[in-house]
């Protein structure tokens, strides 16, 4: 029997952690587990009304440190700019901690027992519009994060990491992806976590990023 934590939808929703310091490298997860939360992940919406999705487990040894190097390389360096940036809206004592916890977790990303590559099936074009990518993404990210969901509630932490995009090419290669029609998401490691109590994550208050309305009004705008 696969056991789960029994958390309420808002535990699991305000806890679920990106998790890299307390991840049990030395405890093996079977694949059932992995299947459970997979079935999971199938539940969730589409933005196209259709299932394109497709999940790579991946958990030979080789395959890993393969992969764990690509998004190493990646996000070390990217091959592609990144077009955000919100580091004035972090603590610098937390970013601090962050970024260190970081570093030891890539350095023993390899040793991940099951990494999980959520795919989506597509036909690549060239400058898609917003509104070819919102479908796209849509259709694939909600599942994805579903799984990450279904994770923390048996008992398991994952990361959400996209650096291996940057050498997506070569991971498809590696792992006989067709590249030219199904698309790589995101690379979630998986593995137990050393105890299972993790608490609501320091963010900014969600009214202040809230716009009622127009962008820029933060008060909510009650009827007459």
């Amino acid at each position: 029997m696969i056991e789960s934590l029994g958390l309420s939808a808002t535990e699991v929703l305000s806890t679920t952690r990106s998790v890299r310091r307390r991840m049990d490298l030395t405890r093996p997860v079977p694949p059932e587990v992995v299947e459970a939360c997979l079935d999971l992940a199938t539940q969730a919406p589409t933005g196209r009304n259709r299932q394109h999705w497709e999940f790579v487990v991946v958990t030979d040894p080789g395959l890993r440190k393969a992969l764990a190097a690509y998004c190493l390389n990646g996000m070390t360096r990217p091959t592609q700019p990144v077009y955000f940036d919100d580091s004035d809206r972090w603590d610098p004592v937390a970013r601090s901690k962050l970024l260190d916890g970081a570093q030891d977790f890539f350095a023993r990303l390899h040793e991940v027992p099951v990494m999980v590559l959520p795919c989506v099936r597509m036909v690549r074009t060239p400058n898609p519009s917003v509104v070819q990518q919102a479908g796209v993404w849509g259709s694939i990210l909600p599942a994805a994060w579903s799984f990450a969901l279904a994770a923390r509630e048996h008992g398991l932490g994952t990361v959400w990491l996209p650096g291996h995009l940057h050498h997506e090419r070569e991971v498809a290669e590696l792992l006989g992806i067709d590249y030219d029609n199904v698309m790589q998401t995101v690379l979630l490691p998986v593995a137990y976590t050393r105890g299972t109590t993790f608490h609501r994550g320091p963010r900014v208050p969600a009214g202040t990023v809230t716009h009622w309305n127009r962008w820029g009004n933060h008060t909510t705008a009650h009827p007459d």
